[in-house]
């Protein structure tokens, strides 16, 4: 099965700009086999077919990836780790805190990290209201948040006060979920992307708290 999705990976990746490494290449296929193998047991993912993993979960991740300003990276609410894994393969220079409330998502996410030697990477599990991090993050990331509103607003305590960004990965986007964001936080760029294979909008809304 690793030749197949390599090959679809290798594939997928070609209709981008992204520039992938051979490791990194053989991490993010050995990432959908880990998620395939648990998602049996652990139910981690409603997208069953490892092929469809690699357009819906990996390169729906990464194409993110040269948006990124920072270092220092937390995905909230990241269920099986994304796009926090799919990233942290990309940029082993940053770190990632991946969290999550549930346990059985943390223990994947050890798991993979351990087997694909992932040194960037932290899992934690708790509330996002919950955790106390110290220092801010340069960059607080999202693709689970049913809206921006929920995100900034249970993350506020999240970003660096200065120069911290809020990174919402989103399907469609509408005017009246901008409009409902508060007062101290603004939108400072979207970003439209383009994932190979996959039917739908995807945007990349970058937020910042008002100085």
């Amino acid at each position: 099965m690793s030749n197949n999705l390599r090959a679809k990976l290798d594939q997928l990746l070609s209709e981008t700009s992204l520039e992938v490494s051979d490791v990194q290449r053989q991490q993010l296929v050995g990432y959908v086999q880990l998620l395939d193998k648990w998602n049996k047991a652990y139910n981690l993912t409603s997208v069953r077919r490892p092929e469809d993993m690699l357009v819906k979960h990996i390169l729906d991740s990464i194409v993110v990836s040269s948006h990124l300003e920072g270092e220092r990276f937390i995905d909230v609410g990241t269920g099986p780790g994304l796009p926090g894994i799919p990233l942290a393969i990309m940029n082993p220079a940053y770190s990632f805190t991946l969290l999550d409330s549930l346990g059985k998502r943390i223990r994947f996410i050890k798991q993979v990290a351990h087997e694909l030697k992932l040194e960037n990477v932290t899992p934690v599990q708790s509330r996002v209201e919950e955790f106390d991090p110290e220092g801010g993050f340069d960059g607080v990331l999202s693709r689970a948040f049913a809206s921006m509103t929920d995100m900034v607003n249970w993350c506020e305590h999240l970003p660096k006060a200065e120069s911290g960004r809020f990174y919402a990965l989103k399907g469609q986007l509408h005017d009246q979920e901008v409009s409902e964001l508060p007062a101290w936080c603004s939108v400072i760029d979207i970003k439209p992307l383009q994932v190979p294979e996959l039917e739908g909008d995807r945007h990349l809304v970058i937020l910042s708290k008002k100085g």
